[in-house]
């Protein structure tokens, strides 16, 4: 194919764009994951297609440049600050459901005549869910911060995380110069030394460059330094034996939890955006059409099987979690389906040749349709969930404002700027027990329908009945500062690691505030009700360009008398 003049893979990219422009608003239209029409396309104008492209190796050369950027978002997601914030769901939740699903996934490969080796990559790409599916439904379903949105968002942090070392093994079990153990012990004296590079550099050298070249109020400079930070730690990666896509990952990881993280992945994403759906149109071109009609008979039923396998693991896990049956189920139908990691793990295995192209194409199309279901999953848990409601259900509310709840808020006063905390929890599905001392208040509140209770919130048998104790957080907006400091101290004696924060009213009282321990005090402004709901929001898991998306939308809220 011409590929125009002096330009490589000219018409390629023309395609390509032409394709985004019209793909990605249809999709969002219908309510359906814009992947799955990436990968159709790439089907369509691939060689099994019509043939419009020729060359899909060298289109995915290009797409690699996607997985770098995805990677490298993932890297700046996975915080320590927010994997400790989160470690119980994470570790806890994730390890019971990824890895008996990896487990049971790859002994069935096994049996069907797939050798070990293959059997193990298949299980653990098979068992990962769509992280960009996924959120972006959470997000759409203001679902992201409410307990269904904690649990998901918990167990695909992990995910994301065993991404690295799976991609790891695959680079080291494609030496077959050597036996497994040398090849590992290689593979692994590689990686230490590479990442040493990268992080006493990254330490040294990137974050003063990073901080210099801030200065010049420049963000294409500063975007072109990031970027050139990117390739060039996936470059030492590479050349130390390991893969692009580690290289990109730890680059993230050096920018997290640095000033620089937000503006970082707010200049990435389009690129990251773009890059990606280059990289579903080059997975869509690699598929062999006519091995698929002739396979699916298998493959129907083939991706029924693996839904209904994880979607069990997945309900056992939440259940064994103490999740309870509504909820688990819910969970269970959302990362039922497979993800778009798939993609990137058996497309590394076939190119290392561990996965036989026959294999690997049948896995992937049993991937890639899989992800169709994941839009109606969240439909069909709302239909399913109270089906399999704990039966106690939520009556004792009336006497005991939070029996039933647990990874809740407790708002401290609910004047206006509560009021504003409250919406925007409420708006985002996120359980919360408000307690106020006016019962004008109260008696407003719970007219609208809102958990608001009376009684002082400095007392610690009030906030022993609004389950302070299974509480993700306190937020403490009392219009006087002693009342304030007060439920702050005995929050504190109670409960040191709860994180509490605190409207202050000045200066002095900010002070007075920071000692007594709040996690964090927000001045006395009208955007104090905003702030302190987004650094809750924060505390719960969102992402913080989501929680401040949200928190946009608010209206000013007008200061307490």
């Amino acid at each position: 194919m011409d590929h125009g003049p002096g330009i490589p893979f000219f018409q390629e990219i023309l395609a390509f764009l032409v394709a985004t422009v019209i793909v990605v608003p249809v999709f969002q239209r219908l309510r359906v994951s814009p992947i799955l029409g990436f990968l159709g396309l790439g089907v369509v104008i691939g060689p099994s297609g019509i043939g419009l492209v020729d060359d899909p190796e060298g289109v995915s050369a290009l797409a690699e440049l996607g997985i770098m950027f995805m990677l490298f978002t993932i890297g700046l997601e996975l915080a320590p600050r927010r994997l400790w914030a989160m470690r119980q769901t994470v570790f806890g939740l994730g390890s019971l459901q990824v890895f008996p699903t990896a487990l049971a996934i790859g002994l069935i490969a096994w049996v069907w005549g797939n050798t070990a080796t293959a059997s193990i990559i298949i299980g653990m790409a098979l068992a990962l869910s769509s992280t960009a599916i996924v959120m972006q439904l959470l997000i759409e379903n203001r679902e992201i911060s409410s307990r269904l949105g904690r649990a998901s968002f918990g167990v695909l942090l992990l995910q994301d995380v065993m991404v690295i070392p799976v991609l790891f093994a695959v680079v080291v079990l494609s030496d077959q110069t050597s036996p497994l153990p040398v090849a590992l012990g290689i593979g692994l004296l590689r990686a230490a030394i590479g990442m040493a590079v990268i992080f006493v550099v990254g330490r040294w050298v990137l974050r003063p460059l990073l901080r210099l070249l801030a200065r010049t109020h420049s963000r294409e400079v500063f975007m072109a330094a990031v970027v050139l930070a990117l390739l060039a730690t996936a470059w030492v990666t590479e050349s130390a034996g390991l893969s692009l896509s580690l290289g990109a990952f730890l680059a993230g990881i050096l920018l997290a939890e640095t000033e620089f993280e937000h503006q970082v992945e707010t200049d990435i994403q389009p690129f990251r955006g773009l890059l990606l759906n280059l990289f579903f149109i080059a997975v869509g071109m690699n598929l062999d059409v006519r091995l698929l009609t002739d396979s699916l008979a298998w493959i129907v039923p083939s991706v029924l099987g693996l839904v209904g396998i994880k979607i069990a693991l997945a309900f056992a896990a939440g259940r064994l979690f103490g999740l309870g049956n509504e909820l688990s189920l819910k969970k269970a139908l959302l990362l039922g389906p497979s993800g778009e990691f798939a993609f990137v793990i058996v497309g590394a295995a076939l190119t290392a040749g561990l996965v036989a192209p026959d294999i690997a194409n049948f896995m992937l199309a049993v991937a890639g349709l899989s992800m169709i279901l994941t839009p109606f999953a969240l439909q069909l848990g709302r239909l399913l969930g109270p089906m399999v409601r704990d039966t106690r259900g939520h009556a004792a509310l009336a006497t005991n404002p939070a029996e039933d709840l647990s990874d809740h808020v407790v708002i401290a006063g609910y004047g206006r700027v509560g009021e504003v905390v409250a919406k925007l929890l409420d708006g985002q599905n996120v359980p919360y027990v408000a307690l106020d001392e006016d019962i004008g208040r109260v008696r407003d509140g719970r007219a609208a329908g809102t958990a608001v209770f009376l009684g002082d919130a400095s007392h610690k048998p009030l906030l022993d009945r609004a389950g302070a104790d299974r509480a993700a957080a306190i937020v403490v907006t009392m219009n006087d500062p002693k009342s304030a400091r007060k439920a702050l101290e005995t929050v504190r004696h109670s409960w040191p690691k709860l994180p509490v924060y605190v409207r202050a009213h000045n200066d002095e009282h900010s002070e007075e505030l920071i000692a007594a321990g709040a996690a964090a005090i927000v001045p006395e402004t009208l955007e104090c009700g905003r702030q302190l709901a987004v650094l809750t929001l924060k505390t719960l898991g969102m992402p913080a360009d989501v929680a401040t998306q949200l928190r946009n939308q608010l209206p000013d809220p007008a200061p307490d008398s």
